[in-house]
């Protein structure tokens, strides 16, 4: 297996929380109120699995492995444009936490501001997937030897091991500061 099919599989499950966040934004729509539960539950996703999993695996091991490489300019751009769009995703997942965190403190405006950013997030993520999916990972893989490929994806599940241990470790130490 190449490095881009554990990545691949991955999207798969961030497309499918998507497909629960549209459904719940259309009843949102249809109440008028916001599922602070939903959106904590999706916050968590996005933040632990999309973002510190599968974006931790593409940012600290294959860009960083690609950001060593001589790169064609194409391949470049859309790096440094898949970079970019982690660290946005990042910014409109903590302002959809802090506006449901605010709607949950009685400011009823809040819910059209979780609403919108719902709809954002329901743009974005399909987007950024289908240009890693159909633009880049595979070209990418000519950049590495097979050699450099099954080391990476050793790396992958080294870094997927170690996760969970990190999360609840910071959880912990968290905690322990309050």
């Amino acid at each position: 297996m190449k490095p881009i099919g554990p990545l691949m599989i991955e999207h798969r499950l961030i497309e499918r929380m998507i497909r629960l966040m549209v459904r719940e934004r259309g009843l949102m729509s249809a109440a008028g109120a916001v599922n602070p539960t939903l959106v904590d539950a999706a916050v968590d996703f996005l933040r632990t699995y999309a973002d510190r999993c599968h974006h931790g695996k593409e940012d600290n091991i294959l860009f960083k492995g690609l950001a060593a490489k001589a790169l064609a300019a194409d391949h470049r751009s859309i790096l440094d444009e898949l970079i970019e769009e982690h660290k946005r995703g990042r910014e409109m997942v903590g302002k959809l936490l802090a506006a449901k965190d605010r709607y949950v403190a009685g400011d009823p405006t809040a819910a059209h501001e979780v609403e919108a950013l719902l709809k954002a997030l329901a743009a974005f993520y399909p987007a950024h997937i289908a240009k890693e999916d159909k633009r880049f990972f595979i070209p990418s893989m000519e950049y590495f030897s097979d050699e450099e490929q099954a080391s990476m994806l050793q790396e992958f599940w080294e870094f997927d091991r170690k996760l969970i241990h990190e999360k609840y470790k910071a959880i912990v130490a968290q905690l322990e500061q309050q």
